[in-house]
């Protein structure tokens, strides 16, 4: 049986703008159907980092919010603290990054609460017994909160191909262990030849698993995590993934963990991607490439893979924009994220959840 997707463009004119497209978008996915009067509700995105720019924009969360107020919902912004050192690697500093990229209170009229803690460990155990996690765990504030509704930025992804609902999610969601949990087998490796020796990877490492040895940066496998930090600070591309069995692993994991964050929030939940901005990475490192195709517009539904299925074949669609990073893969039906990442199946990701059942990859679009 397949879900249905509903979906906006970007066009707008004097009668129907982008924001009373939104709300339009979030009326006909069943919005009211699912927050109830007085629900607290875990209003999960990516505040991106500092320095990152591809982040939604803070005056669209503002229109989600306004939605959930107006069918008698009391919404907070919320995110769980990063597994790497950065900006948003406990609770004051990533607070403070939110406001200071522009989701003040002043600008979208909802608190933030961050899931996890003051330092990451405020969490949840959450029983899944699936094939590699008993238990996963959870940031506890969106566990207790009585829905959730997940807006995700939809781009490129270095270990998951792409970044949508799911990695908004099961990685996004997870406290630090869980993150832990997900990333520990996925130990990167050093190309000597690439590397400088300039140290930048060291004082981004949370682990002190990265040291200077000889003048090339050498990893403490018996330290290291797996984060990723280190690949995406090295300017030189010395710090890689071990293209291995761990990349469909960490894939399969993060379904767990999606699962997981939904336990409780059954016929409690809807999910929105937004498609612009399409940066080829993540919105973790201070800084964001090119888009790799035109702005699209946004999904929402009740079927967090189904809204991930319709998302990627809207990108794989497009033609690749001018300028940017991709060279192969350009054309129109082409696949965008193996264009940029040729070596991570991101099918997986959809083939694990089809197979617990966490949703369906058979969508119906309905344009709005």
């Amino acid at each position: 049986m397949s879900s249905s997707v509903y979906f906006i463009d970007l066009r707008a004119s004097f009668k129907k703008n982008l924001m009373t497209k939104i709300d339009l978008l979030l009326d006909a996915a069943g919005m009211s159907e699912i927050i109830k009067k007085k629900d607290l509700v875990a209003v999960k995105l990516h505040f991106g980092e500092a320095g990152n720019a591809a982040f939604i924009r803070p005056i669209f969360i503002r229109q989600m919010v306004g939605c959930v107020k107006k069918v008698g919902g009391d919404p907070f912004l919320t995110d769980a603290n990063t597994l790497y050192a950065g900006t948003r690697s406990d609770t004051p500093a990533h607070i403070r990054t939110a406001i200071q990229n522009g989701f003040a209170f002043s600008v979208v009229d909802a608190p933030i609460i961050i899931a996890d803690g003051l330092r990451g460990k405020n969490e949840t155990a959450v029983t899944v017994n699936r094939k590699h996690f008993k238990k996963v765990y959870i940031g506890t504030d969106i566990i207790q909160a009585d829905a959730l509704v997940s807006v995700a930025h939809f781009k490129g992804h270095e270990l998951s191909g792409f970044g949508g609902t799911i990695k908004n999610l099961g990685m996004g969601c997870a406290s630090r262990r869980g993150k832990m949990a997900q990333h520990s087998d996925l130990g990167p490796k050093v190309v000597k030849k690439k590397c400088v020796g300039c140290g930048e990877c060291i004082g981004h490492c949370s682990q002190s698993a990265l040291s200077l040895k000889k003048k090339k940066a050498t990893i403490d496998a018996e330290k290291c995590i797996g984060c990723g930090e280190c690949i995406l600070i090295c300017s030189n591309k010395a710090v890689q993934v071990r293209w291995n069995q761990s990349v469909p692993l960490f894939m399969e994991k993060m379904i767990e963990y999606t699962e997981g964050v939904l336990k409780n929030k059954v016929g409690k939940s809807l999910f929105i991607n937004v498609i612009n901005n399409v940066s080829p990475a993540c919105d973790c490192p201070p800084f964001n490439d090119a888009p790799i195709v035109r702005d699209i517009g946004f999904l929402a539904g009740t079927d967090p893979i189904a809204v991930d299925r319709a998302s990627v074949d809207l990108v794989n669609a497009e033609k690749v924009l001018e300028g940017s990073c991709l060279k192969t893969n350009t054309a129109p039906g082409e696949d965008k994220f193996r264009g940029i990442y040729p070596k991570v199946d991101w099918d997986v990701q959809f083939d694990y959840a089809e197979q617990i059942g966490l949703g369906t990859c058979d969508y119906k679009l309905v344009k709005i």
